[in-house]
């Protein structure tokens, strides 16, 4: 991955600068008001990343000791990790082999009466079926970590349109970025308020607002955190927004291409389900059982001049989380050990693009009948 970046951010972020503002200010509630409005949310509070993001979302629904969350196993370390920090357990849900995302199935298994929350993942972008998990969860609220999913779409809208709680990542490996960074977005505008002071040390005045109005006598309403996003940061993810389908249809091009030079090699990739379109944030391609190992084919491919990666992580695989209980994950295990992340970015030629599929047809010992 390659963020896309140029002279107009580099001249943003500067004018921010110049400007004399750089913390937490009036470019981060410009760019709070437009990423909201992007995704179909009617608030958006940004943050310093998106697993300070996960975090205040379920300490704001109360998710504490004795609580459980459903979560995927696979998916960045993050979401499990936020639940830990609230002092609860993740509880570890399958997937589906075609989207790497939980399904109605998978989470109706692994639910208790101790279950407060379930964090569902737009996995690589690839858009969950929110409506069918939700439908499953009763009164259970249902969280989104849409953390790789901006321009992602699902049921004709953005991911995130009607999410009760939604996180994002601006995180340099994410199609939008400010370098770090993140955002919640929520329809509710008390959940709103809430967060912005969790996110500000439990202030009742942010500093912003100190600053316009004159002197303020602010109260500290609870213990909360320090999770604030700066101007800098914001003014970058202002032009990067306004970039964002762009980059979005620069990517679903390029993983056009890759579906059509693999399709000779006969193996499985991720795509768009039935109900929503991805933006490609990872590309990724399951080995078939005969392929040597993973970190073997990722060796070969390094070899190859290719630098690609292995595919997403499965918490409950990780020393951080030995010992902890969870049932069978066959799916889920498939995906962490047998499948490979390709380079997807914007300075990708038509020639990378075969130099990588005949790489990694070597690899597989596969014969590459490439399209040319």
């Amino acid at each position: 991955m390659r963020p896309m970046l140029g002279e107009e951010e580099a001249a943003a972020v500067a004018e921010t600068v110049r400007s004399g503002w750089v913390a937490q200010g009036p470019r981060v509630a410009e760019f709070e008001r437009a990423f909201a409005a992007h995704v179909g949310a009617a608030h958006g509070v940004a943050v310093s990343s998106c697993t300070t993001g996960l975090h205040l979302v379920l300490h704001l629904l109360g998710v504490g000791p004795g609580d459980e969350v459903v979560v995927p196993s696979l998916s960045f370390i993050a979401t499990a990790n936020a639940v830990r920090y609230c002092g609860a357990t993740p509880v570890f849900a399958d997937v589906e082999l075609s989207t790497g995302n939980l399904t109605p199935d998978t989470v109706k298994a692994v639910l208790t009466p101790s279950t407060k929350a379930v964090m569902i993942v737009h996995q690589g972008g690839v858009p969950a079926d929110v409506r069918a998990i939700r439908a499953v969860c009763g009164d259970v609220p249902v969280v989104e970590d849409a953390a790789c999913a901006a321009g992602s779409t699902v049921y004709g809208g953005s991911v995130g349109a009607g999410a009760l709680l939604a996180a994002w990542s601006f995180h340099p490996r994410k199609v939008l970025t400010t370098g770090e960074g993140g955002m919640v977005t929520t329809d509710d505008p008390e959940w709103a308020v809430r967060l912005r002071q969790l996110r500000e040390h439990g202030m009742s005045v942010s500093a912003a607002e100190r600053h316009r109005s004159g002197p303020v006598l602010e109260q500290y309403l609870e213990t909360a955190f320090n999770y604030r996003m700066t101007d800098m940061q914001a003014a970058m993810g202002l032009v990067q927004l306004r970039r964002l389908p762009g980059i979005v249809a620069q990517r679903r091009e390029l993983a056009a291409r890759y579906h059509e030079l693999l399709a000779p090699l006969g193996l499985s990739s991720v795509d768009d389900p039935p109900y929503g379109t991805t933006n490609y944030q990872s590309f990724w391609v399951l080995l078939p059982d005969e392929a040597p190992p993973l970190l073997e084919v990722l060796r070969s491919l390094a070899d190859a001049g290719v630098s690609a990666r292995r595919g997403i992580m499965a918490s409950h695989l990780e020393p951080a989380y030995e010992g902890h209980p969870h049932g069978p994950l066959p799916v889920t295990e498939r995906l962490a050990t047998r499948s490979v992340i390709l380079p997807l970015h914007h300075e990708l030629t038509d020639a990378d693009q075969r130099l990588i599929v005949d790489a990694l047809a070597a690899a597989i010992d596969r014969k590459a009948a490439v399209t040319r």
